[in-house]
């Protein structure tokens, strides 16, 4: 039975959805049945706003001593969110992608690296009156940092947030508070994540 490792944030434990509907758990289901991967239930280090720093405490807390089949790392929204400069973001993100690998037992295929979503498109951005383009192009440069640290370490990059651009306007790909996104999205999130990820595992 093969393991993963899922670590990040809101959008990897899947804020407002049911834990079956979050990526993580759908990237496993479809491994097993489009893909004949035996995963068991994924390992998952996220809270619900978490910066670089925090997923880095978390992980310590953990104290997790087993390696794993795969591991994916999206973090980085709520760095941009508290103006956080790319600067730190760069530094904690290498940490983390090196975390990433030593959990995969040093195998760079079985890391993957996921995008940060645009949340500034959200109703709830819209909302609260936030500078919508002003998120986009920050979100662009902390997307642009963590696909060149990924690239140079040799780690897969998912990008998913053209998936979030393309059905902002779509209320079933959001969870009630309209900010965080419901399982539909998830489950484009994981097909996408498991066509790039499938034949190195």
């Amino acid at each position: 039975m093969q393991t993963y490792l899922a670590l990040g944030d809101s959008y990897t434990i899947g804020e407002g959805v049911e834990t079956a509907g979050n990526f993580p758990n759908q990237l496993v289901q479809i491994l097993k049945e489009q893909y004949q991967l035996a995963f068991a239930a994924p390992e998952i280090i996220a809270v619900t706003g978490w910066t670089t720093d925090e997923l880095l405490d978390g992980i310590a807390a953990r104290n997790l001593e087993q390696t794993f089949d795969l591991v994916t790392l999206l973090i980085g929204v709520n760095n941009q969110y508290r103006g956080r400069d790319l600067d730190n973001y760069t530094l904690e993100f290498t940490r983390l992608l090196e975390q990433a690998i030593a959990f995969a037992k040093g195998d760079k295929q079985k890391v993957c690296v996921v995008s940060i979503p645009d949340w500034g498109h959200t109703p709830f951005a819209v909302e609260k009156g936030v500078d919508t383009p002003k998120v986009t192009r920050e979100i662009a440069a902390f997307n642009a940092c963590q696909k060149a640290i990924a690239l140079q370490y040799g780690v897969t990059f998912v990008d998913i947030t053209g998936l979030t651009d393309q059905y902002k306007d779509e209320g079933a790909y959001l969870v009630e508070d309209q900010l965080h996104y419901s399982s539909n999205m998830y489950a484009l999130w994981a097909a996408k994540i498991a066509a790039e990820m499938h034949h190195n595992l």
